[in-house]
């Protein structure tokens, strides 16, 4: 079993806060998902996280104008200098103090930041060789108060910057004699946007109050004037003051406060105040919380807080489209470069949407759970993942593009457990609302409802394995209700246990149910046998959750002391044990009283799953950590720490001196003013948050852990959202049985001399994928037959592994086809009877065939309906063959029907 499991992708959480960014290709879209940030390719439909994370939650995003660089800054002002094309960290910075708002200068030469009241502008990284890659060129002062938005003229050479204190200014990037700075007013509250017109220093400023001024410029941007060159002597002077007053003796300093002669007001920029617009005209005080501005189109995008966006044309404010997304604030709004798609995002559903605007339809529509998720099931073949969350949603993810592709909503209240049937055609999940419902992804309709005899909140949901018999656990009546699929009749009721059911699990290969209950107890029943309680296993503390061994062989119990036991099921017999609570590690809280390291011996696992080769176990809890055990040698073999967003509460390990104050800690000082950066006191056995608060850190934990069916992955639902581990074996050189003659010069000669099995072999053994390729592609279609059946044993699963991985990135579909069914074919017999050791790599070829066979379907489906439709149109073209020339109706039958067919070639040559 390998332990290379890297983050490779987060499901359920599209959009927290900071501003969204499209690439340079306008294709794109760059979304911070709590500390992280992911990729939306709108174009091929999929979704990629970088593996890189900041200490807390990303505020600001600044890409680069050839979009090869990204600056990342967090709430604490630390920022990352990021390469989007290798997606790793080139540099670490701290600004010291909260940032507003980054935006490169078009020519990608400098970059300006906004902080408290003044905006620093730096020389972009990249440009020059420097040992810091952050160089600060001048330091802006004139705002009174915090900055809160940049914008940049076109050629580069002027920005501007809003405030909070009501006013704009304009700042020269470099030192023109005719615009050192300028201030413009006029607004009754803060300004949230302002915009430089393309090609001109003519100026839009947009307040909170819902308010449009249009500045104009008396100066094209031609007309700006260099300052002269002053004497060395004075510049030497200058230069000895500033370094005793700068607190960083790099950059010059342009402050905005004196008043210039009368000569210098005459021959400076003069801006004047053309237009003022009021988007609120009937009244209605709705701030305004963010605004886009495409310069080419002269497209204004503006957002509320009732969730209702704007469109205007500039600068005659001509109003094009007013809609309304949902009756959360629009947080952040973004205008790819061709001004058709616009993003926005909603902090407090979790939502992000891409609309077109001139089609009126939708690009991208995605939201994951509104609460945090709390269950997840895997389908059988990996290619899908559905998750339950405390809103009452059941969400369906496709484990390849990132996305969610259905939601079923007729829950009414939090969903507790989803599943999977056999076939993987049907969910089940359990609420708290009574029900366990089924729903069908064929037609994605709710086909059958579960109750209770007398209403009861579900905990727990199992179904065995032919998908017939559908069980639920109650937490308040402590009974097991067994229900028929068929039929949707309940079968009976299992009573027993004397306390609330924490979990349900039916064994894989037989028809037997074992069920943990708070009454320190796991019950095994028999289905077969009435229903009757088959053996009765009694722990030292209450039991939590039970999972079975993929072979049904073993039963692994987790209690609330923090233990982990593994049971014969059997013959009733301990098999082992494993003392988790020291591995768990619980964070300390904020508003805690005793330390990390006591705060976990009250701590256990509250989830469970084991790998898909039942070597090894998965366990995570009320932590940051999560633990796999080699269940043979009860040892714990690696913990994957699952974040590192101190944005959450229970992350710190020691006591932070510098939050404590002589009155105790300043989260218990913050948290009475509402402050919306405070910490809320929560309420005594409260884990979620006091929702009355203003605001409140969600805690960090591990709801559900599961592992795929292919092995190559698992998951689980956190706090941050649905996590997935994969394996990532290219960048580890993990060769197998390596002798000295195996070189790749030696493997490419035996290739040549067309000992294909022998090179086969010698290329598994040095375990490196581009070779591996290389000798199976070389291999004629004719000889596959012969290969195949010359393979030993031992590398004809590994051959099974590389085509299932190899399905997925080749082209060459019907040639690693002939593959896989001469291998099953020859060696189905030999294989059968490592059937349980193999079910992982065969789920991992089925699925990706599966995948390959829908994709390819849709697409012959729509060629055979193109031909079917250019067959009738010639047909009738023939039946009114007439003397003369073609009718005009008849010229544009032709046309179609050739434009069809050239359609059926370019997609069948692009497939």
């Amino acid at each position: 079993m390998k332990f290379a499991y890297r983050f490779s992708g987060l499901l359920g959480t599209v959009y927290r806060r900071g501003n969204l960014s499209f690439t340079r290709d306008g294709s794109s879209l760059i979304s911070p998902v709590g500390n992280r940030i992911s990729v939306f390719d709108l174009k091929n439909n999929k979704c990629e996280t970088f593996p890189l994370a900041t200490r807390l939650n990303i505020v600001c995003v600044g890409l680069s104008p050839d979009g090869s660089l990204a600056i990342l800054i967090d709430e604490e002002g630390a920022a990352l200098l990021v390469s989007l094309v290798g997606k790793c960290v080139i540099h670490h910075f701290y600004f010291h103090k909260p940032v507003h708002s980054v935006s490169f200068s078009p020519d990608g030469k400098k970059f300006v930041i906004t902080k408290d009241n003044v905006a620093l502008m730096y020389h972009a990284p990249g440009k020059k060789r420097e040992f810091n890659a952050f160089v600060l060129d001048k330091t802006y002062y004139g705002p009174y108060d915090e900055t809160t938005c940049i914008d940049w003229t076109d050629d580069s050479k002027c920005f501007a910057v809003g405030s909070k204190d009501m006013s704009t200014w304009v700042f020269g990037a470099e030192r023109w004699a005719n615009l050192i700075y300028y201030s413009l007013g006029g607004h009754k509250d803060v300004i949230v946007a302002c915009f430089f017109e393309e090609n001109s220093l003519d100026l839009y400023t947009i307040s909170q109050d819902a308010a449009l001024c249009v500045w104009q410029c008396d100066t094209e941007l031609d007309g700006l004037k260099p300052m002269p060159p002053k004497n060395a002597a004075r510049e030497k002077d200058a230069a000895e003051d500033d370094e005793e007053f700068l607190e960083e003796p790099k950059g010059e300093e342009i402050h905005g406060k004196a008043s210039p002669s009368e000569q210098e007001t005459r021959e400076k920029v003069k801006y004047s105040r053309v237009a003022k617009y009021f988007f609120n005209k009937e009244g209605d005080f709705n701030n305004l919380t963010c605004a886009a501005y495409h310069k080419e189109t002269h497209l204004l995008v503006t957002g509320f807080a009732s969730g209702i966006f704007h469109l205007h044309e500039l600068p005659d404010f001509n109003l094009i489209h007013s809609l309304s997304i949902s009756d959360q604030r629009i947080a952040s709004v973004s205008i790819n470069c061709t001004g058709d798609w616009i993003a926005f995002g909603c902090s407090g559903l979790g939502q992000l949407l891409v609309w077109e605007w001139q089609s009126e339809s939708y690009v991208l529509k995605q939201q994951g759970h509104f609460n945090s998720m709390v269950s997840l099931a895997y389908s059988p073949d990996g290619q899908y993942i559905v998750t339950g969350g405390e809103d009452g949603k059941v969400k369906v993810w496709n484990t390849s593009s990132s996305f969610c592709f259905v939601t079923f909503t007729e829950h009414t209240s939090g969903v507790t457990a989803v599943t999977f049937t056999s076939n993987g055609y049907v969910i089940l999940s359990a609420s708290l609302d009574g029900t366990v419902r089924a729903f069908d992804l064929h037609r994605y309709r709710n086909f059958r409802t579960f109750t209770s005899p007398r209403p009861s909140q579900f905990s727990c949901l199992a179904v065995d394995s032919s998908g017939e018999i559908v069980s639920a656990g109650s937490q308040d009546s402590f009974e097991i209700f067994i229900w028929s699929m068929q039929s949707g009749r309940l079968l009976d009721v299992l009573s027993g246990h004397e306390g609330p059911i924490s979990s349900l699990a039916f064994n894989p290969m037989k028809c037997v149910l074992a069920s943990a209950s708070w009454d320190k107890t796991v019950k095994l029943w028999d289905m077969l046998d009435s229903w009757r309680t088959k053996e009765t296993f009694i722990l030292n503390s209450d039991v939590l959750v039970v999972a079975f061994r993929p072979d049904g062989k073993e039963l692994a119990v987790a209690a609330l002391n923090g233990q982990i036991t593994f049971w014969d099921h059997e013959s009733a017999v301990q098999t082992g044990s494993i003392e988790g609570r020291h591995d768990l590690q619980m964070g300390r809280k904020e508003l805690d009283k005793i330390t990390a390291k006591q705060s976990a011996k009250g701590k256990s696992f509250t989830t469970l799953c084991y790998s898909a080769d039942g070597q090894s176990i998965l366990a995570g809890g009320l932590s940051k950590f999560v633990c796999i055990y080699n269940v043979k040698e009860q040892i714990l073999m690696k913990k994957f720490e699952i974040s590192c967003n101190f944005s959450l509460d229970a992350m710190e390990e020691y006591l932070d001196r510098r939050k404590m104050t002589e009155f105790g800690s300043m989260a218990l000082i913050d948290g009475g003013a509402g402050d919306e950066d405070g910490v809320a006191i929560p309420l005594p056995g409260v884990k979620r948050g006091d929702m009355s608060y203003r605001h409140f850190k969600p805690e960090i934990r591990v709801t559900c852990l599961r592992f795929s069916p292919t092995g190559r992955s698992w998951a689980a639902t956190t706090t941050e959202g649905l996590l997935i581990y994969s394996l990532d074996s290219g960048l580890i050189f993990d060769p197998f049985e390596l002798d000295i003659d195996v070189t790749p010069s030696n493997i490419r000669k035996t290739l040549h001399q067309k000992e294909y099995t022998m090179a086969i072999v010698m290329a598994f053994k040095l375990n490196e994928k581009k070779l591996i390729q290389e000798v199976i592609e070389a291999v004629p279609s004719d000889e596959v037959d012969v290969v195949c059946s010359s393979l030993p044993d031992l590398y004809v699963e590994k051959v099974l592994e590389f085509l299932a991985s190899a399905f997925e990135i080749s082209c060459h579909l019907e040639f690693y086809l002939i593959w896989a069914h001469k291998l099953l074919m020859l060696h189905g017999q030999k294989l059968k009877t490592r059937s349980v050791k193999l079910l992982p790599v065969i789920q991992f070829l089925q699925k990706s065939i599966q995948r390959h066979f829908e994709d390819v379907s849709k697409l012959c489906e729509w060629n055979i309906y193109n031909i079917k439709y250019a067959l009738a149109i010639s047909q009738q073209r023939g039946m009114k063959r007439l003397a003369e020339e073609p009718s005009e109706d008849e010229e544009d039958l032709d046309s179609d029907s050739d434009y069809l067919m050239q359609e059926v070639h370019k997609n069948n040559s692009s497939s």
